[in-house]
């Protein structure tokens, strides 16, 4: 299962962090390494937007453990919560929800970002983005590996 979880994680952090880069350079012409030194700053404050490629390359390590994180825990739920099989469009939904508000509610108060204030609309697209990149990936991951668990047991 560690192996399936890694992979999931590698292909859902990747597109995760694709999108992301796209929709700040679209939405305020952010580059990519400014996205990768925002995640930084969570740890390092606001020193992170003075780094170089080791801060970039650390605000990339940050987001992969946390798309670690988040199918890690998914895959040990929907183990033990079989109202969750087979259902992988609510499990999207439910991951990007989740994913969402631990983000907003959790990480960044408990880290060194400025909590911007709440709007809708930006909610709304980062929930999609979530939704595509990371819920999709992760739910059609854990319902293919215990599926085929259950059939080879």
């Amino acid at each position: 299962m560690a192996k399936r979880i890694f992979i999931t994680a590698l292909v859902a952090g990747t597109l995760d962090i694709i999108a992301a880069c796209l929709q700040a350079y679209i939405s305020r012409g952010t580059a990519p390494g400014t996205v990768l030194k925002y995640i930084a700053s969570g740890v390092l404050g606001k020193d992170a937007f003075a780094g170089g490629a080791g801060i970039m390359l650390l605000g990339l390590l940050f987001h992969f453990l946390i798309a670690t994180a988040c199918t890690m825990v998914f895959f040990i739920v929907y183990k033990r919560m079989k109202i969750l099989h087979g259902k992988i469009l609510l499990n999207s939904i439910l991951i990007a929800i989740t994913a969402w508000t631990v983000t907003t509610q959790v990480i960044i108060p408990l880290s060194e970002i400025q909590k911007p204030p709440f709007q809708f609309n930006k909610a709304l697209i980062a929930i999609a983005i979530l939704f595509v990149c990371i819920g999709l990936p992760i739910a059609i991951s854990a319902n293919n590996y215990f599926y085929k668990s259950k059939q080879m047991a």
